[in-house]
């Protein structure tokens, strides 16, 4: 997932700089405020101590020097040396404050004296005398006797004892705290630009494609080249595109087959009822001399009402079927005498067209769940499907036969049969098949809506209907019903 995997090292990386920055912010702080406490930190006693080391070594030496009167000059000048080369000043005093040495003015030395309850400072709690220098007293001890000879008072620049070292931790994390910000900018300029680039855009795109399928064009591709999750997305819903394009024209192939179904019934209509209407004015009219020719009449008059009542028929189902509301009512009955009741006139009609009809040898007598009235409407789709695809001479045969749970019904006919590009859709509705030059009528005659019928039929009775053909050889439909 490279969106997912992106996001959480780019929030790791983000929350890493603000830890940072929070931890350096945190020290700063205490720094800060240590600093307001304590001036000084408690190392810089321990650097002057060790700066002035050699000065007080030599004053421990030759402190008895300088308090004689006059006191050797040579030790006055090596003091003075010291202090100079450490670029500080050194003020020695005894223990009664009077001062025996003072780099700053070593000729009036041994003329004043200290205030050694003000002066004296050993430790850092007002050791600065002004900005930029300290002022730290050291007491001198006897470097024979161990005991103390007098106090040397340095005053030196903060330079001297690196001071500003002090300072070095605090700058580091003022240094990190600006390189985690800066970091966490960039973050947010690389997160800014790959939401545009690789979120915000796409999702531009998707809108576009989204108001071309809205304005009814499906043939622009919804494409995206890095496989991630906005692939995916963009996957989906060209998948959904071609789906949406497929149903479109499934609709617009359904709306012109039922402009043609209409046309077709239309024209069904129309001609029996001319029929009709010719044969009822020949009657009014007295064009029929006796009895039996109104009865010749009558009988085509009933076969062309029969006709018509058939497609009224069948465009009723369909439109109950639509409306969820097509009835199928399965009642517990034998199957011998249900189908014996409905295949017996079935054999009469079938052979005044020419065609041979062989109906089962036997019926298997075996209790199901049937609906008469629809059960016999499939036989009469199927039977009239057959006799579109078959001619004088050919036959059709019907069997019946147990296979285990289940009742088989066989419709064969040794017709054409159905060619290899109708075969997917013989059950959609209102789909009719290529028709050979001489089925052609035939063809023409029906509506579109039988084997839709059937499916729906057998459907509903949790049955099955299938189907073998074979170009010149026939037809077979193949329906199973459960037992009880």
């Amino acid at each position: 997932m490279y969106w997912s995997s992106w996001f959480k090292a780019w929030f790791a990386s983000a929350i890493a700089c603000i830890i940072l920055f929070a931890v350096c912010g945190t020290f700063l702080t205490y720094k800060l405020l240590h600093q307001k406490q304590s001036a000084f930190p408690p190392y810089v006693v321990n650097q002057a101590r060790v700066e002035v080391s050699d000065i007080m070594f030599l004053l421990e030496e030759h402190h008895e020097e300088l308090e004689r009167a006059g006191g050797q000059p040579n030790i006055r000048e090596e003091l003075l040396m010291w202090s100079q080369q450490k670029k500080l000043n050194l003020l020695y005093a005894g223990l009664d404050g009077t001062v025996l040495f003072d780099s700053s003015t070593p000729l009036l030395s041994g003329q004043d004296k200290l205030a050694l309850k003000n002066e004296l400072h050993y430790d850092l709690s007002s050791a600065r005398t002004e900005l930029g220098s300290f002022r730290l007293a050291f007491p001198v001890i006897d470097s024979k006797s161990g005991i103390q000879a007098g106090n040397a008072v340095f005053t030196l620049p903060e330079s001297a004892l690196a001071y500003g070292q002090a300072a070095s931790f605090p700058v580091t994390a003022a240094v990190l705290m600006t390189a985690s910000l800066l970091f966490l900018l960039l973050l947010l300029l690389q997160l800014r630009k790959k939401l545009y680039h690789d979120l915000l855009l796409p999702i531009a795109g998707l809108k576009d494609h989204s108001e071309a399928i809205l304005k009814g064009d499906y043939e622009k591709k919804a494409e995206y080249g890095t496989q991630n999750e906005i692939g995916e997305v963009y996957a989906v819903f060209d998948q959904m595109r071609s789906e949406m394009m497929e149903l479109s024209l499934q609709r617009e192939a359904q709306d012109k087959a039922q402009k043609e179904l209409i046309s077709n019934i239309s024209h069904d209509l129309k001609t029996p009822l001319t029929a009709v209407k010719a044969y009822i004015e020949a009657i009014q009219a007295g064009v029929c001399p006796d009895l039996p020719a109104v009865m010749e009449y009558m009988d085509i008059i009933q076969t062309q009402t029969n006709k018509m009542a058939g497609l009224v028929e069948d465009l009723l189902v369909h439109a109950l079927r639509d409306l969820g509301q097509i009835s199928v009512n399965p009642v517990e009955c034998y199957s011998r005498e249900i189908f014996e009741s409905i295949l017996k006139p079935m054999g009469p009609y079938i052979r005044r067209t020419g065609v041979e009809f062989t109906g089962p040898t036997e019926i298997p007598n075996v209790l199901i769940r049937i609906d008469p009235v629809r059960m016999e409407q499939l036989l009469s789709n199927l039977i009239a499907n057959a006799l579109k695809h078959t001619a004088a001479g050919d036959s059709i045969r019907i069997a019946i036969d147990r296979q285990q749970d289940q009742l088989k019904l066989t419709v064969a006919d040794t017709g054409e049969g159905i060619l290899q590009q109708d075969m997917p859709f013989i059950f959609e509705r209102y789909f009719q098949g290529h028709a050979p030059s001489q089925y052609e009528k035939r063809f023409k005659e029906g509506s579109g809506l039988g084997l839709s019928i059937c499916k729906h039929i057998i459907e509903a009775h949790h049955g099955s209907i299938s189907f073998k053909s074979i170009k010149h050889q026939g037809t077979e439909f193949y329906l199973t019903l459960p037992l009880c």
